[in-house]
């Protein structure tokens, strides 16, 4: 049997090895919490302690990636920027603010090498260790934890937190791990779920827990009825226990044909076993949350982490000055930016490094990637620009308004195929891609444009290749 793929990497250090190395911050959790249950609250007893945490993030692959395309031809998906920092960075700040944070591991197919200087930053900017590692055949969404449990296991963590890379969310990881101290026998894991509407829910996996006890009793993945509106939202808080679990779905065929199996799933393989184990919780949250796979998320995605800006660190959004441009709403922009005194911009904005922006231009609802050039009265509208573009004078680009309320936790941007039931492309944000020529006057409305093109006439609901 050749079990080279979920071959154990590295002993385990101790925890106080660990520590010293990580600068852990130590601290005492709450005896007690209370939680929504229907209309009414419940205080639940503190039952396990976890004082020393780590994260997992999966940030998938290039094949997971092409949604994203054309950006992700040029950057690996979780790299591409939103509100001017890489997608995950947002979650890798997240994991940082829980007390006790020990280290913070990417997992996914991407090369090394394309991850190596955004680790190190990530882990200058938070104080906390934090790696990559590569899976070098797909394993799955569960797969990737086992083959490098002993690196997860290392320093002996209490817990760990599992996050899929393309959420975005203002889900509390302290809460959700409170709320996994008063739960369960120890060996357990907790799910976090938002509520959807009946019409968006059958997209996700749906759970129905016990009220009273919080385990989870029934979970289907994206059921063909209705089951439930509390939705799977792809974070999870686990301890090492769960590493049997995998061996056990690993190697379950291997007594009958010497098999072991590739490709472990949470949706489809992890979950149901430890639904039927009674070892699966549910937290009900009924914070933010959102899926980001494609640019139209991107957009939706950048518009709330503005807003999180206004209300925890104003300092970063552009403020009205004397000489400056006219700013509306939300808008980050790199100081490196050069715009000009009578562009108007936002809200929902982000504007890049090197980017130049001149007279008369407008730009809202956009993401404007590094050393953009908008030439004078240009227009961009519910858009992404990617690194290097230009736009002629009285250019405009345009895309479809992005439809989910971000003032509702419940709405989500549903994951429309790129062509509808006639082969025709369903109208979208614009995205274009790396080093993109707009000639002057030209419109693009609703495209979709590869990297290294010249448009020099009006195109509209295209994928221009």
């Amino acid at each position: 049997m050749d079990t080279s793929m979920y071959k154990s990497l590295t002993p385990p250090q101790s925890s106080s090895q660990l520590d010293t190395l990580m600068g852990v911050r130590k601290h005492s959790r709450k005896d007690s919490i209370t939680v929504k249950v229907g209309g009414s609250q419940t205080n639940l007893q503190v039952k396990h302690e976890y004082n020393r945490v780590k994260a997992v993030i999966l940030v998938g692959g290039p094949v997971q990636g092409t949604a994203f395309r054309p950006l992700s031809l040029q950057c690996p998906m979780p790299l591409i920027p939103i509100a001017n920092q890489p997608a995950v960075m947002h979650l890798i700040h997240k994991a940082a603010a829980v007390e006790g944070m020990m280290e913070i591991i990417l997992i996914g197919a991407y090369n090394e090498s394309e991850f190596s200087a955004f680790v190190r930053h990530a882990a200058r900017e938070t104080g906390i260790a934090v790696r990559y590692l590569q899976e070098y055949t797909n394993l799955g969404t569960a797969g990737g934890l086992y083959h490098f449990r002993d690196l997860i296991a290392r320093g002996n963590p209490d817990a760990f937190f599992v996050l899929h890379g393309n959420v975005c969310c203002d889900v509390s990881l302290t809460e959700l791990l409170d709320f996994h101290s008063c739960v369960g026998a120890g060996d357990h894991t907790t799910m976090v779920s938002i509520q959807a509407r009946e019409d968006q829910a059958r997209q996700y996996g749906c759970a129905v827990a016990d009220p009273k006890t919080f385990a989870v009793m029934h979970y289907v993945e994206k059921p063909s009825s209705f089951v439930s509106a509390d939705i799977n939202t792809g974070i999870y808080v686990m301890t090492t226990a769960v590493f049997d679990n995998l061996k056990d779905l690993v190697l379950e065929d291997y007594e009958k044909d010497g098999s072991i199996k590739e490709r472990v799933m949470f949706e489809t393989d992890l979950i149901p076993c430890l639904v039927n184990m009674e070892r699966m919780f549910l937290f009900k949250s009924s914070a933010f949350w959102s899926q980001v796979k494609t640019a139209g998320s991107a957009v939706y995605a950048s518009r709330h982490y503005l807003s999180h800006y206004r209300k925890t660190d104003p300092t970063r959004l552009a403020a009205n000055a004397d000489n400056g441009p006219t700013i509306v709403g939300d808008v980050v922009i790199d100081a490196t930016a050069r715009i000009h005194p009578s562009a108007k911009i936002g809200p929902n904005v982000s504007i890049g490094p090197n980017v130049k922006i001149e007279a008369g231009a407008r730009v809202k609802d956009a993401i404007i990637l590094d050393n953009v050039e908008l030439a004078e009265q240009s227009c961009v509208f519910n858009s992404v620009l990617g690194w290097n573009c230009s736009l002629g004078t009285w250019s405009r680009v345009e895309g479809l308004p992005v439809n989910a309320d971000p003032n509702d936790p419940s709405t989500h941007i549903s994951q429309k195929d790129i062509f509808n039931d006639k082969g025709q492309l369903e109208p979208s944000i614009t995205v274009l891609g790396d080093n993109v020529r707009v000639a002057d006057e030209v419109m693009v409305l609703h495209c979709l444009v590869l990297p290294h093109k010249v448009l020099d006439k009006d195109r509209a609901n295209e994928i221009i290749l």
